[in-house]
């Protein structure tokens, strides 16, 4: 199987557009997602949104202190560290 075809590759696909700035197709693949990697994305989606209520709201469902928003960039590369620290990324 190849990593684009394991269960996770959707929240890949939401952090490559997090990692491009685009957060409206992230926030289309994580809404529908209960894990708390994806609440932590969903996070970081409205960060970058600008929906900072919302933000705080989905850092405190993935069990993470919400950061502000000047730290979004520092948000998306831990995600993606987190990714790859799982074996989660190609």
């Amino acid at each position: 199987m190849s990593p684009r075809d394991r269960t996770d590759a959707p929240l890949v696909r939401a952090l490559e557009h997090l990692e491009a700035g685009d957060w409206q197709p992230a926030h289309a693949i994580v809404q529908d997602d209960t894990s708390t990697l994806a609440a932590w994305l969903h996070g970081i989606v409205h960060t970058l949104e600008g929906d900072l209520d919302n933000a705080r709201y989905w850092y405190g469902k993935a069990a993470r202190v919400f950061p502000g928003a000047d730290a979004v960039r520092e948000e998306i590369a831990a995600a993606r560290r987190a990714l790859d620290a799982e074996g989660r990324t190609p």
